[in-house]
């Protein structure tokens, strides 16, 4: 186990006498999941707690957005099962007050490592997946050992964490678990920055004013993000009037959206620039943001669009986008793998035929600070609050 230095080194006395609070993650891949993670575990170091984010690997995309008060610790390993050993060591030696375990492999590996080193440190694990979309595109063996360990270990968290209702419902169905006993929190996702960020300077030659109208989609390049069904709706509405795509984000799928693009001839209207480390600055010049996925476990980008005043068309998918949206009332909803339905959608929205309702009430519920206030109350139970 190594650390790498955004605070004090493990194993030295906190400067603070406060309470220590670990967030577990795989990594800091440029996913949903791991923004939030940064999000979170910089407004809870605000509060005046001492913030480990322990890492079964410290590396990806967001990796140098970590604030300087929260430390990140590298366990060093290749995944989060085979971080168990490390994450033990971890706990005894540092004895975190709480720790809250991200991702599905990461809640597993957490609550193994809790049980290995005999802590008495409380656990809580968030889920971030719809899980039985997830498990249906995993082998069957992978799926049955991975619901047996969750049917076995989530009942035996301090608590359980959704992201969503759609994660909370569908989570419960499928291990068995009280809906009652799952606690919604959404992400943290808007804060003060996303206005400073929104307004920096993007250098992308077709959002500097004057061009025909720019839709953006962001996400892995991967089957989940279904960027296919957004090119082809793409494509159909090229039929009709001008515009132009930009898909932010990175994955294996790369190659074969560049093909599509090509043999639908719409190679010179549609960017494929990879992860950019800012795209807020994006959404907010675009004309339009469009979710094309399959399955989803919130959607955050979806907020980021709202909050950034570009309008919204998403695919109806499990889960989130619908809860984000209120049904439609914010943004329009399509069905999954419709590219027909997404194509006029998209065309609604680019001719001013359809206007969604201010989308503040909504932007309101991924508040950081708000979310920061349910976190705490599940890590830290009574003592939430800020530390002076």
């Amino acid at each position: 186990m190594q650390c790498l230095f955004r605070g004090p080194e493990v194993g030295e006395p906190s400067a603070l006498p406060v309470c220590r609070i670990a967030l577990f993650l795989p990594s800091l891949a440029g996913g949903g999941a791991e923004r939030a993670a940064i999000n979170l575990a910089a407004g809870i170091a605000a509060r005046g707690y001492s913030v480990d984010l322990v890492l079964a690997r410290a590396e990806g995309a967001y990796l140098g957005q970590v604030h300087p008060s929260v430390r990140v610790v590298d366990l060093g390993a290749s995944r989060p099962l085979t971080a168990v050993p490390a994450l033990s060591r971890y706990l005894r030696a540092e004895r975190p007050g709480a720790l809250l375990s991200i991702l599905t492999g990461a809640n597993i590996a957490a609550q193994l490592a809790v049980r290995l080193a005999r802590s008495s440190t409380r656990c809580v694990v968030c889920e971030q997946c719809t899980l039985s979309v997830d498990l249906a595109n995993s082998s069957w063996s992978n799926r049955m050992v991975v619901l047996a360990l969750l049917r076995y270990f989530y009942p035996r968290a301090h608590a359980v964490v959704a992201i969503s209702h759609g994660v909370a419902d569908d989570l419960a169905r499928i291990i068995d678990l009280r809906r009652e006993s799952i606690s919604v929190v959404y992400n943290p996702i808007v804060s003060s920055d996303l206005a400073r960020l929104s307004r920096e300077a993007v250098s992308h030659r077709w959002l500097q004013g004057g061009g025909p109208p720019v839709i953006v989609g962001a996400g892995r390049l991967a089957r989940q993000k279904d960027f296919g069904n957004l090119i082809r709706a793409f494509s159909q509405l090229r039929k009709r009037q001008t515009a132009r795509l930009i898909i932010l984000g990175e994955g294996e799928g790369r190659a074969d959206l560049e093909q599509l693009c090509r043999v639908l001839g719409v190679a010179d209207d549609v960017d494929l620039p990879g992860f950019v480390a800012n795209p807020h600055a994006f959404f907010s010049r675009a004309a339009l943001f469009a979710l094309s996925s399959r399955w989803e476990g919130l959607a955050n980008v979806v907020v980021e669009a709202l909050a950034a005043g570009v309008p919204v068309v998403s695919t109806d998918c499990p889960s989130g986008p619908k809860e984000i949206l209120d049904g439609g009332k914010y943004g329009q909803l399509v069905p999954v793998e419709d590219s027909n339905a997404l194509a006029e959608a998209m065309s609604r929205v680019l001719t001013g035929n359809f206007v969604a309702t201010n989308p503040e009430e909504s932007v309101r519920l991924f508040d950081v600070e708000t979310i920061v206030d349910r976190y705490l109350e599940l890590l830290v139970g009574d003592r939430v609050g800020t530390i002076a």
